[in-house]
């Protein structure tokens, strides 16, 4: 990974950070799936990454800051946190999948998740960040009403499937 981006371009530094498709499902994967081992990465992904360009991209994501891996001990696996800058994609995926549902053809099963988020606007994204902080990075989840974001999608996702 460079250090440094190419020029002093914010949308540019974002890219180079952000830019490979298979990161962006690494990360969909982690923040919708709560997937944080390589073999429910590996398994779990509906577009089928190969083994090698997802060790390859988890090696980038910790690079670039968005990942940490948790350093295993002998006969237990190698655990990925989503960090801070990593929870703060999460607008971007939103914002990436609002694009793809108005323009591409996607199935019902998995458009419901993507569905949600836009109904749900900004407080809902706010919500799921929130809970990501609790679970990656320990941060204490503020009192809520009600079920939580993750919960409300999970149910409208298995409702479908």
């Amino acid at each position: 990974m460079r250090s440094e981006p190419r020029s002093g371009c914010p949308i540019n530094a974002a890219v180079e950070a952000l830019g490979d498709p298979w990161s962006l499902i690494v990360l969909r994967d982690m923040m919708f799936g709560d997937r944080r081992y390589f073999r429910e990465l590996l398994t779990g992904s509906e577009e089928g990454i190969a083994s090698n360009v997802l060790a390859s991209r988890l090696k980038f994501l910790v690079a670039a800051g968005l990942l940490v891996r948790d350093d295993a001990t002998r006969g237990q696996r190698a655990r990925y946190t989503l960090t801070e800058a990593g929870i703060q994609t999460l607008p971007v995926l939103v914002a990436l999948g609002t694009w793809g549902r108005a323009h591409r053809d996607t199935s019902p099963q998995l458009t419901i998740r993507q569905q949600l988020m836009e109904e749900g606007g900004p407080e809902m994204v706010a919500e799921l960040m929130d809970e990501l902080r609790s679970r990656h990075l320990g941060v204490p989840l503020p009192t809520r009403r009600g079920p939580l974001a993750s919960e409300r999608l999970r149910a409208a996702y298995e409702s479908l499937v």
